[in-house]
């Protein structure tokens, strides 16, 4: 005969742990995502300006080197803060 037993203190304690863990990366991407945006504008502007003023990187660097360059920083920059966001945040919580 099956029992009916109530959710034991294990099953609530994991679907605390899967609601703080969608929680965390929740804010991970959003950390990663301003710090992403940021950064791609920061690199945006002395990139360009350097394709349109120095003779050199007017000479080598076309569009799509240009591209290649802010989209790098910018995605290096969202997986890093990401990563970092939601390292930060389960360390805090852990000795809870």
């Amino acid at each position: 005969m099956a029992k009916n037993v109530a959710h034991s203190p294990s099953e609530a304690s994991y679907d605390q742990r899967l609601a703080m863990a969608k929680q965390y990366s929740h804010e991970g991407v959003v950390a990663g995502a301003k710090a992403g945006l940021v950064a791609g504008v920061i690199t945006a502007i002395p990139t360009i300006a350097s394709a349109k003023m120095l003779p050199w990187a007017k000479a080598n660097l076309n569009y799509t080197a240009q591209a290649l360059i802010i989209s790098t920083v910018a995605g290096a920059t969202y997986f890093i803060v990401a990563d970092k966001t939601v390292l930060k945040l389960a360390r805090r919580n852990s000795f809870r």
